[in-house]
């Protein structure tokens, strides 16, 4: 279901029970893993859910990710990231080896991987992941949008 947020369009994924992605039209991984047919396009609690929290994160709020009913597919280990990336805080950044640390995974490329397959962006700040010297790389729904996130949450 697409949607229209203050950083362009979005496409939200669900079905009658869960949220599994929010995209940014045409970014890396769009829409990636997912079958058709569990995809609904009429406008579902999930959807409804998930346009109230992002009005309250554009207005400023700092609503939980845990008010939604989120099912994002992917491996143990993506889902491993995808719950340190969560617990980042509003204001807060990590580095993708301070994440490997944190999760006591040997290889910081590994974490990158696993955060640029997060397929609930914004929800799950993998924007608030920098490289290891403070820049700001490897957002897939582009740079200019990571940049904006931050400062929105500062």
């Amino acid at each position: 279901m697409p949607l229209s947020i203050p950083l362009g369009q979005i496409s939200l994924l669900a079905d009658e029970e869960s949220l599994f992605g929010i995209y940014f039209v045409g970014q890396a991984y769009f829409e990636c893993g997912f079958d058709v047919a569990q995809i609904v396009e009429r406008e579902v609690a999930p959807h409804r859910e998930a346009k109230a929290w992002l009005d309250d994160y554009f207005a400023g709020c700092k609503p939980k990710p845990s008010r939604l009913r989120l099912a994002p597919h992917g491996t143990a280990f993506q889902h491993q990231v995808w719950s340190a990336l969560a617990a980042i805080p509003y204001g807060q950044t990590t580095t993708y080896g301070q994440l490997a640390t944190t999760l006591n995974c040997k290889s910081a490329q590994a974490i990158g991987f696993a955060v640029g397959k997060n397929p609930l962006s914004i929800i799950v700040p993998c924007h608030r992941v920098l490289g290891a010297d403070g820049s700001l790389t490897g957002y897939a729904g582009g740079i200019e949008r990571k940049a904006a996130l931050l400062e929105l949450e500062k």
